[in-house]
């Protein structure tokens, strides 16, 4: 049997949250504040769409706009508050001043999620080094996935590094292990191609959305994505 491609929508609340599981969403993440490119949400709002679906659900952990982590105890205690309302699985990611991971931010983070399944998120496409940076978060448990456009600019930009890294992570080269999340950028005539070099993972956004970001996720829009990626 051929395996499903994994599609991924950003959901904001209950309404988003409904209408991606109905438009064929395989899981969620979770976030406020689209305008800092997504925040962690309160425990209230992951209740809230927790009660209202039975697909999976990622959780931001993220303070600020940016890749830096900022405050660490603050995340640290978000990360608690959530593992405690329920919330199983996160996305999270953060880089030093030289754009190497930031270990100490990361390791505080995976300790406190205590098992918990993770997303390193879009910084791996502002880091100096993207092979550095995943053979240094090889050994940290729990992560599953990388978000990722392949470059800071987009699909578009990052595509050949993208088929580059499945052709790394088929040959079972350490530290490609993860799951490939290609999300950033991403449109629907990007697909063929990303699935023809072995992508089988899709997150989306703004494409969601054809009313932008002021308007709720559309179970058409995320219907024709379940369509393309299932094609």
């Amino acid at each position: 049997m051929t395996k499903r491609a994994v599609l991924e929508v950003i959901a904001l609340g209950p309404e988003d949250a409904v209408a991606a599981q109905t438009g064929g969403a395989d899981r969620l993440e979770m976030v406020t504040d689209m305008a800092a490119d997504g925040l962690t949400p309160s425990v209230a709002t992951f209740k809230s769409i927790r009660s209202s679906v039975d697909i999976s659900l990622r959780v931001m952990l993220r303070a600020a706009d940016g890749f830096a982590a900022g405050d660490v105890q603050a995340l640290v205690r978000s990360a608690r508050e959530l593992r405690e309302a329920g919330a199983e699985e996160f996305v999270l990611g953060f880089l030093d001043e030289t754009g190497a991971p930031d270990l100490p931010a990361v390791e505080a983070l995976v300790a406190a999620l205590d098992g918990a399944r993770w997303t390193f998120h879009r910084a791996i496409d502002r880091a100096a080094d993207r092979d550095a940076l995943r053979k240094q978060l090889a050994e940290l448990p729990g992560l599953d996935t990388y978000l990722t456009a392949g470059a800071a600019g987009g699909v578009d930009e990052g595509m050949a590094t993208l088929v580059a890294e499945a052709g790394r992570a088929a040959s079972g080269e350490p530290g490609y292990e993860p799951q490939i999340l290609v999300g950033g950028g991403l449109a629907l005539h990007h697909v063929p191609h990303l699935k023809a070099a072995g992508l089988d993972a899709f997150h989306i956004g703004s494409a969601s959305r054809p009313g932008g970001w002021n308007e709720p996720v559309s179970a058409d829009a995320v219907a024709e994505w379940r369509a393309a990626v299932d094609a």
